[in-house]
């Protein structure tokens, strides 16, 4: 299950706003996330950065991780807010001290890296009451749109796996095609 790293050769793809927010919307996202504008955001498998420019007006920092630096490339081309930092690194050997985000998300990535060795390392940088909103393709969905789905999670399985990690979930929601799932750091 999972690991599946979208084609960065089909970025243009990832910018479509109609088909992005289909998924999830800017509004709940960031309702998810509750930031405020001295918070370190962490967008985890950034891409082109579209989440990542919904999130940035509303912090004073986010990270825009991504384990291909095509999708860097592509993002700085495009154009990246001032206070968007660009991180190329896999999730479970983020280069962030103990205790440094106030809350970090991922749409549609959470198949991407989720191991046990990546979520204790977002739970290591997170502060605690830091949030981990997730937002992914469900095991259960048509897979019409997504990696296929012997490669995604169920919703129960990522609450499993986030609850063994040392997380709260504060919020869970199974749709149709994604799951939504809220988790704190105690």
């Amino acid at each position: 299950m999972g690991f599946h790293t979208f084609d960065a050769a089909n970025a243009d793809r990832l910018e479509n706003a109609e088909r992005r927010y289909r998924y999830t919307s800017r509004e709940e996202l960031i309702a998810a996330i509750d930031p405020k504008p001295t918070a370190t955001v962490a967008d985890l498998g950034s891409g082109t950065g579209f989440f990542t420019d919904d999130i940035s007006p509303f912090v004073k920092t986010v990270y825009a991780v991504d384990i291909q630096p095509e999708m860097h490339t592509y993002y700085k081309e495009k154009g990246a807010p001032e206070n968007v930092e660009f991180v190329t690194s896999d999730i479970s050997d983020l280069p962030f001290e103990p205790d440094t985000l106030d809350a970090a998300f991922s749409t549609m990535t959470y198949h991407e890296f989720a191991t046990p060795a990546a979520l204790a390392t977002l739970f290591t940088v997170l502060k605690p009451g830091g949030r981990l909103v997730t937002i992914d393709w469900a095991k259960d969905g048509d897979g019409e749109a997504g990696p296929p789905r012997a490669e995604r999670f169920s919703m129960q399985d990522a609450i499993e796996a986030l609850t063994d990690a040392g997380f709260e979930i504060t919020m869970q929601s199974n749709r149709p095609e994604t799951f939504f799932i809220v988790a704190t750091k105690p």
